[in-house]
């Protein structure tokens, strides 16, 4: 005999389907051009905060991130790409998700990124390098295949797309327990 109930994480995981369903519907309902005009990135300043912590953005080294939920005008932000991946795959996240903005480090400066934004989704990543970021070990994003083959020769690590970054590859524990700047 079978159970066929379903589990909070499934419940959840649907629950967060349906919302990006009903948000890519309403999403073609609207004006097309002001639609692509607001969740244009968002460049950082030196009051910018991360959602999760409330770091400073333009304090800290590597790679920073942005997400445009539905219903919200501004996006929430993130210092670390880490931080970034581990909410999106988290079985808790169940907003609805727009956009999704990471920087191309192979055009910004590592130690203070600012602009080359690129759409996350089709970035190509670096995990497992010798490079820090803002939270100790984090995960590189290229708008370029060759930059992070490049990237990833002279500082070590793994090449690989969005879609095969998985929950267990991004530890949250990384440097915040050892920066003394906080």
């Amino acid at each position: 005999m079978t159970c066929s109930c379903i589990t909070r994480r499934r419940a959840l995981g649907l629950a967060a389907l349906a919302a990006l369903s009903a948000g890519g519907l309403l999403a073609g309902c609207g004006d097309k051009a002001a639609e692509k005009q607001s969740l244009a990135p968002v460049e950082i300043d030196r009051s910018t905060s991360c959602e999760l912590d409330g770091m400073l953005l333009a304090d800290y080294p590597g790679p920073k991130a942005q997400i445009f939920y539905a219903g919200q005008d501004k996006p929430a932000f993130f210092c670390d790409t880490v931080e970034l991946f581990h909410t999106l795959l988290a079985s808790e996240q169940v907003r609805a998700v727009r956009a999704v903005y990471v920087q191309d480090m192979g055009q910004a400066n590592w130690d203070e990124p600012k602009g080359h934004w690129i759409d996350a989704k089709t970035a190509v990543y670096v995990l497992g390098s010798k490079r820090k970021g803002s939270m100790g070990p984090t995960i590189a994003s290229f708008a370029q295949e060759q930059d992070a083959t490049k990237f990833a020769g002279e500082y070590g690590g793994k090449v690989l797309r969005f879609g095969d970054i998985k929950l267990d590859m991004v530890d949250l524990s990384g440097g915040a327990l050892h920066d003394t700047r906080m």
